[in-house]
């Protein structure tokens, strides 16, 4: 593996990892990340409008509200040194279409894309549709997954009423991303390695189900399935095999060099 580190001229670089959050979540799913991810790696969780310090600010439901909220950082962060995306299950379809995006406006590809417990794009599930159903079919929906707390049978409670609307937003968000990928001029496949993982007791997104993603990437795919359900993204291990696979690609890329005494390179 190349020098990461100012040994011999070569400049220390690290990979910023941009992670998304599963739909309801925000900054707080990553909180253990950068310990875990390892060197070289730093973790920069990007949360949406309308949770964590964004909390206040109007959420949005569709690809051009996300595009024209996260495009243009990243697109600065393409051109300041290596970098790659994680999404996890909602976070998943955004860092697809973050990725497609940045392909559009011809910026310098991310190292790889990092999906996991989302079915592609393509696939339908009970979820797609039912941003707009009434509780009564929704949360036996959510609870299949696990992501009830307690106190939801409180309909005035503070789950409803701030929880829930956040949730109905990111399954529209979902909807409308799922629907722009499988537009041409919106979607397809991207052109960077793919590295999909799945959680061994996932109900919703199933490891033989991820293997379609292969459909969404030019590249290279790299499958992993972690012990877990649907929310293994807390867990030490995905981290940890992302931190390595961000300095796995990071020794294939050219290194820069650093300035000698006199500024030349």
């Amino acid at each position: 593996m190349a020098s990461l580190t100012a040994v011999d001229g070569v400049v220390e670089r690290r990979v910023r990892l941009h992670c998304l959050a599963h739909a309801g979540a925000g900054a707080s799913s990553y909180r253990r990340w950068p310990a875990a991810a390892g060197p070289a790696v730093e973790v920069v969780a990007l949360p949406l409008p309308g949770r964590d310090r964004r909390r206040r600010e109007p959420r949005v439901t569709d690809r051009s509200g996300l595009l024209g909220d996260l495009l243009g950082p990243l697109l600065e962060t393409a051109h300041s040194g290596p970098y790659a995306l994680y999404g996890h299950s909602l976070g998943a379809l955004v860092a697809y279409t973050l990725t497609r995006a940045l392909a559009d406006e011809g910026a310098p590809p991310p190292l790889f894309l990092a999906v996991g417990a989302c079915l592609p794009p393509h696939a339908t599930t009970p979820l797609m549709s039912a941003a707009d159903a009434p509780v009564e079919r929704l949360l036996p929906l959510l609870g299949g997954l696990g992501s009830l707390p307690k106190g939801t049978s409180d309909p005035g409670g503070l789950w409803y009423r701030s929880v829930l609307p956040l949730l109905r937003d990111d399954l529209r968000l979902a909807r409308s991303l799922r629907r722009a990928a499988l537009d041409p001029a919106t979607g397809g496949p991207v052109d960077v390695p793919l590295l999909v993982f799945a959680g061994s007791d996932d109900p919703l997104a199933v490891p033989t189900a991820l293997r379609e993603w292969r459909r969404w990437t030019t590249g290279p795919v790299t499958r992993r399935t972690l012990a877990g359900d649907h929310f293994f993204v807390v867990d030490e291990a995905l981290p940890a095999l992302i931190g390595e696979a961000c300095r796995e690609h990071l020794s294939r890329t050219p290194a820069a060099r650093a300035p000698t005494a006199d500024g030349a390179r």
